[in-house]
């Protein structure tokens, strides 16, 4: 198998484990989320520094916690993950996980939106037609269902801010995210120690401990398989497989967990995913042109 095809494949598995998360996360519904999330912090470092130091690379970590540019960003993005990682356990533990997928669909349209207003990027027309149709899917279902989906909406903007911030910090993702769930880790055991949940002392059902430590290496696996796509798979194409994470959850949301999806959903997601058409088709022209531009560049040197 060629490289390309190995990292399609590594991307393929990691938007499968992300995808089918829900019925991971499901099985701990009845421990609070903020102790979930306490757990999955501690042994998402313990993972990740395990990894490293098998590497040999744990002086990268400490180079960039040596930096007090890199621990603000560090931190700042640390916060957003945390955020989201607790609204998506809360939201699939209380019936709300439709809602979470519809926040995974939004998200690269608002990552679209904030590389506009953060740093200038330019769009085509097809992409602001993109945005155009979510904004208009979120007014429909605020209409339709007479609240905002704001846990969609938090999703979606608390990830675009998590890349937001991460496209200023030059680190890989494994070494980043390593800095992120350490700095956490403090708060992490202050949580657990105040928790009193049976389970969360890890004193409860031997399936809850499984899973809470676990929850380490469930969320490390699908990071690397996502950094070793990228480096080996085309963007426009890593794009496209992302989308596999959302539709995964959507069909756990409402074929598994049999969450009610009425008229207004049925009028809104068709909406948001033909705004998703427009936005890919658009990357993969422009990444096309690009890969194009940069060939004809490349053979006009050696001429």
């Amino acid at each position: 198998m060629s490289d390309a095809g190995k990292g399609i494949l590594a991307m393929v598995i990691a938007c499968t484990i992300w995808g089918l998360g829900p019925l991971y996360w499901v099985r701990l519904s009845h421990i609070p989320a903020i102790d979930v999330i306490a757990h999955r912090t501690f042994w998402s470092a313990v993972t990740f520094l395990v990894l490293l130091l098998l590497q040999g690379r744990l002086g990268a970590l400490r180079a960039a916690l040596s930096s007090r540019r890199n621990l603000l960003i560090i931190m700042t993005a640390a916060l957003m993950i945390s955020l989201n990682w607790l609204i998506f356990i809360w939201a699939v533990g209380h019936e709300h996980a439709t809602e979470a997928s519809l926040g995974y669909f939004l998200f690269p349209l608002v990552a679209v939106v904030a590389g506009r207003v953060i740093y200038s990027e330019r769009l085509a027309q097809l992409q602001w037609m993109a945005v155009a149709l979510a904004a208009a899917a979120v007014v429909l279902l605020t209409y339709g269902l007479g609240v905002a989906p704001w846990i969609a909406l938090v999703l979606a903007c608390s990830f675009g801010a998590y890349g937001v911030i991460k496209k200023a910090l030059d680190l890989g993702p494994v070494v980043s995210v390593t800095a992120e769930v350490v700095m956490l880790v403090p708060i992490a055991l202050i949580l657990l120690g105040m928790a009193s949940h049976p389970s969360t002392r890890l004193s409860g059902p031997l399936q809850d401990t499984v899973l809470l430590v676990f929850s380490g290496a469930f969320t490390a696996t699908p990071l690397i398989l996502f950094s070793y796509a990228a480096r080996r798979a085309s963007l426009s194409t890593v794009g496209l497989v992302q989308y596999l994470n959302p539709t995964l959850q959507f069909f756990c949301a409402v074929v598994i967990f049999a969450e009610p999806f009425g008229l207004w959903h049925a009028l809104s997601f068709p909406l948001i995913w033909a705004a998703l058409a427009l936005y890919s088709w658009s990357a993969w022209r422009q990444e096309k042109a690009r890969v194009r531009a940069a060939s004809n560049a490349s053979i006009s040197s050696t001429t």
